[in-house]
Parts: C-alpha cells; sequence; structure tokens
C-alpha cells in the first residue's frame, strides 16, 4: 500500500510516493466542530503537502449524506464524537477496515473497532460534579446518583443525548438491563429540573445553586479552568469539586472522538495516512493542549488544564460493547421517563 507519511513517537517515518494519479487532497466528513482542530488539519497539510477539504455538520446528517451519495460520495475520512455514530456507520456499510500496523500499535485494543472499520483518537472521561459548599459527601459512583440521599439535587442532560445513552448503555453492559431500569428510574426521582441544555449548562447549574450533583464531560470543566466561563466566575469554579466514580470497580465512564476510512473513498491513502497522523505524538499532545481532551495513546503528556483533573482510572470496556447496548439503554431510559 502507497502510504505518504507516518508519525510514530515524534520520529518521521517516509515511505513511498505517492503516484501522480492520485490527488493531493482528502475529503474530510466531520461533526467535531472545534476552531482548535485547525491546527491538526495545516500541520497535516504541512507535513505532506494533502489539502483537507472539509465538509462540516451534525454527525447524524453526514452519515445520511454519504448514504444518498453511495459509490459516488467524495468522503474519505468519517470523524465524529461518539461511538454510536461510528458504530452506525459502520453497520451501514459506510466505512472500511484499515490495514495499519501504526493504528494497531499506537491505539488501545478497546478503543478501536474490532475489525479496524473505526479507531479512537481522543477521549473525555464523563464523571460527576458536584458543590462544595452543599455537599459533604459527593456520590462516589454512577451508581450513587440513585440514592434517596440525593433527591432534588441532580442536574443531567436529556435523554436524546448521545453521552447519557452512552453511559446508559455501559452501565448496562457491566451491570444488565434491569438494574439499569431500576438506577434510571431512581435518578429521574432526583432531578432538581427538567433535562436541559448542554455540558456546560449542568456545570453553570451548580455555580446558580440550580442544582448540587451533575455530569459532565471532564473537558467542558477543564477548558473553563483554562480559558474562563461568561457565566461562571473564578469563584463558582473553585466551589465545584468533582468525582472520578467507580474507581474500586469498573472505573469512570469514557467518551471517545474517532474517524474510519470511507467505504468508497477515492483517496484512500491519504485517508490511511490522515488516521495515522492523528495518533502522532504531536496530534495526540494537541488534541489535549488545544481542546482539553484526553489523548487515545498512553503515555502522552497532558495539558495543565486537563492534569488538574488528577489522575484516576478509566473504564476500559470495548467500545464495541457500548455500541451494542444503546437501543436497551434509549429503552431504559423512555421507560424511566427520562425526558
Amino acid at each position: 500500500m502507497t502510504r505518504i507519511i507516518a508519525v510514530l513517537l515524534g520520529t518521521t517515518i517516509a515511505a513511498s510516493a505517492l503516484t501522480a494519479a492520485e490527488a493531493q487532497e482528502l475529503n474530510l466528513y466531520s461533526s467535531r466542530h472545534y476552531d482548535t482542530d485547525e491546527r491538526l488539519y495545516s500541520e497535516f497539510t504541512d507535513l505532506t503537502g494533502i489539502t483537507i477539504n472539509r465538509i462540516e455538520g451534525n454527525a447524524d446528517e453526514l452519515i445520511a449524506r454519504m448514504e444518498a451519495e453511495g459509490e459516488n460520495s467524495p468522503a474519505d475520512v468519517f470523524l465524529t464524537v461518539d461511538t454510536v455514530r461510528l458504530a452506525r456507520a459502520t453497520d451501514m456499510g459506510l466505512l472500511q477496515p484499515v490495514d495499519s500496523d501504526l493504528l494497531e500499535q499506537r491505539i488501545p485494543s478497546y478503543l478501536q473497532d474490532d475489525d479496524n472499520h473505526w479507531f479512537a483518537f481522543s477521549q473525555r472521561s464523563r464523571i460527576l460534579f458536584y458543590d462544595r459548599t452543599d455537599v459533604e459527601n459527593p456520590p462516589m459512583s454512577y451508581q450513587d446518583l440513585a440514592s434517596p440521599d440525593y433527591e432534588g439535587m441532580v442536574c443531567i442532560r436529556s435523554s436524546s443525548n448521545v453521552y447519557t445513552q452512552n453511559i446508559a448503555a455501559a452501565l448496562i453492559a457491566h451491570l444488565g438491563q434491569d438494574a439499569v431500569q431500576d438506577w434510571a428510574t431512581a435518578v429521574v426521582g432526583n432531578f432538581a429540573r427538567d433535562p436541559q441544555g448542554g455540558d456546560t449548562d449542568q456545570l453553570r447549574g451548580i455555580a446558580s445553586g440550580e442544582c448540587d450533583i451533575a455530569m459532565s464531560n471532564t473537558y467542558y470543566y477543564a477548558r473553563a479552568l483554562r480559558r474562563g466561563d461568561d457565566q461562571m466566575s473564578a469563584d463558582d469554579l473553585a466551589n465545584i469539586g468533582w468525582v472520578f466514580p467507580n474507581q474500586n470497580d469498573i472505573g469512570a465512564h469514557m467518551n471517545v472522538s474517532g474517524g474510519g476510512v470511507a467505504t468508497h473513498a477515492p483517496n484512500r491513502d491519504n485517508a490511511i495516512a490522515f488516521l495515522e497522523y492523528l495518533a502522532s505524538e504531536q496530534a495526540q499532545e494537541y488534541f489535549s493542549a488545544g481542546n482539553d481532551e484526553y489523548p487515545a495513546v498512553p503515555g502522552v503528556g497532558l495539558a495543565p488544564s486537563v492534569a488538574t483533573l488528577g489522575i484516576f482510572r478509566p473504564d476500559t470496556i470495548d467500545l464495541a460493547d457500548i455500541a451494542d447496548n444503546v437501543d436497551a439503554a434509549v429503552e431504559v431510559l423512555n421507560n424511566a421517563g427520562w425526558e
């Protein structure tokens, strides 16, 4: 296979040159909407000479577009911010398996599809936050959110949100559907308000006093620490404590951002080179420094904003097991009256 460039452990490994018939471009369909990713794209172009043409949008819309385009789709790489959409694209035949020793070596097996249709490149831990001034004994596990001790205290996102579905699916994989049904029903009884807004809104709910406990991905809080938030003061942020749940058993749940090569990619070699670049040392460091995420590659240094949160035990469940339980999670959340 022709490869353009691979970057491993900070060392550039040159491969055979691009054939004259192949274009020096890459068509990227991405649901990542972070301005900081501009550096990733420009650095890849600087290293390879490959121009990235981006189509950005909602992940479901991009999947529908790829399906409608069929064999004529210009998509080379599909990037998204959750396991569910990666699995859905795979099940719909929109991603092809990738044979890459570099990706196999760099990305842990539990952070990639069993058949190599997609790979995770960054992670966010979905953890519990609380008001230090009001909560003396914060929940130490996801299961604890169901405790009657926290009645009327919990802010959380809606059941239609993929992060909510993912955590419920992960718990089903670990605990079984019946147990998670009981859990979800009890958590609904502890809501401080109807589910609403994004993760930052849950943190702002703590700052405003509307709730005392919230669930959010780590990078929203780390980002607020790094650059501030127009609705939360430095004192507000200092009053928010956090818990990495389930450190004595399953570990803290991880959401991922990842991607794969489109089935009909016209620039397949370029697409594989791009995925390999995302696994490189410099790209992995930038996922943390630029967007306050955890790298997927073990041993890569963390940005100060991320390191502030501390060391923790992550849940290393196979992401495919989460994807397999999403339908059951939706059923559980609906049955619980989780709006």
